[in-house]
Formats: C-alpha cells, sequence, structure tokens
C-alpha cells in the first residue's frame, strides 16, 4: 500500500503542477486564465517509468525512438540524473543535461493543435549510456475525451486553421493506430 499511496501523492502533485500551467499557457494565449485548464480537469493523466539498463555498444542502439508526444503536455524527471533525453533543435539532437530536483516540461502534440502553432510540439528521443542505467518517470496529461481535439476558436479570429478537429475518442484511436515515428501523428492533423 505504501508505494500506491506515494504514487497517488506523487500523481497529484504532479497534476497541480500541470493545471498551473495550463493557466499561465491560457494566459500567455490572451484568453480566460482558466480557458484551457477547464479542459483537463476530467481528463486523463498516464504515468510510465521508463529503464534503460547500461549498454556496452550504446552508439548502436536507441532507447526510445524520435516522437513528439502525442498529449498535452508530459512532465518528465530524469531520476538518476544519466543524461540521454535529446531533443531535436535545428535538425540536431541537443541532450539535455539532467537538472537534480527538476521536472522538464515538453509541449505536445494537442497543446500544438489547439494553440494552432502557437505552441510547438517538441521531437525528442532517448539514448542509452554505456556504463550507467537510467531511470525517467513519465507523467502524461490529455484533455477530457468529451474536448474536441483542434485549434480553439477563440485563435482563429485573425488566421485560419492549421489543423483539423476531431473528438477526444477519435484522436486516440488514430494515435493508437500510429506508432512513433518524428511528428507523423500531428502531420496527420494539418490541415
Amino acid at each position: 500500500m505504501l508505494f500506491r499511496t506515494t504514487l497517488d501523492e506523487y500523481s497529484s502533485a504532479l497534476n497541480g503542477i500541470t493545471m498551473e500551467l495550463l493557466k499561465l499557457i491560457s494566459v500567455n494565449l490572451e484568453l480566460g486564465h482558466e480557458e484551457i485548464r477547464k479542459m483537463y480537469e476530467n481528463g486523463i493523466q498516464g504515468f510510465r517509468i521508463n529503464y534503460y539498463p547500461p549498454c556496452p555498444e550504446a552508439e548502436k542502439v536507441l532507447g526510445l525512438t524520435p516522437h513528439s508526444d502525442a498529449t498535452g503536455l508530459t512532465l518528465l524527471v530524469q531520476v538518476n540524473e544519466v543524461q540521454g533525453l535529446q531533443i531535436k533543435k535545428n535538425s540536431k539532437w541537443v541532450p539535455i543535461k539532467p537538472v537534480h530536483g527538476s521536472i522538464i516540461v515538453n509541449i505536445g502534440d494537442v497543446m500544438e493543435i489547439m494553440s494552432n502553432g502557437t505552441y510547438k510540439s517538441v521531437e525528442h528521443r532517448a539514448v542509452v549510456d554505456f556504463n550507467n542505467k537510467r531511470l525517467s518517470i513519465v507523467a502524461i496529461h490529455n484533455p477530457d475525451l468529451e474536448v474536441m481535439i483542434g485549434p480553439l476558436t477563440q485563435l482563429l479570429k485573425e488566421t485560419t486553421p492549421k489543423y483539423k478537429t476531431m473528438n477526444g475518442v477519435e484522436y486516440i484511436k488514430m494515435i493508437l493506430n500510429n506508432k512513433l515515428d518524428g511528428k507523423s501523428n500531428l502531420d496527420q492533423m494539418k490541415i
């Protein structure tokens, strides 16, 4: 029961951080500060704990293939501070140095779609280390399944939509039918 209690507390804390971030994103997009947060109140939170063992031929393998998260926001903790996360910037892979006690926030495809491209999802991958195991904890956050996944109408007053709109269930089905492959999920949503 101790693990479950700890995980429940951790989940609640990360959900609280996510809700505060969503308020700030709403303000930044010049929407009401609750506009986006309300879409996530009864949303989906998922956890994944990743273990990457040491690999004597680390240059020949990837820990996790390049992809952008299909989510709204992803919060990541690099538990044992072994470098392995890389983001794609200007067509080059840039390592993200672990910082003790930090949480990495990745913008996901849903946020890029809802913001009509104002926020960009980040393509990333994980590599393994020659000598050290690597641990990370990932918490994904998606809006309620009843929420329409598409550009927010309030943001379309002076521009045209760059992405399709579909209901949350259709979006999840589309994602589950695809494999991790760069930003291919986002590409399917482009108009």
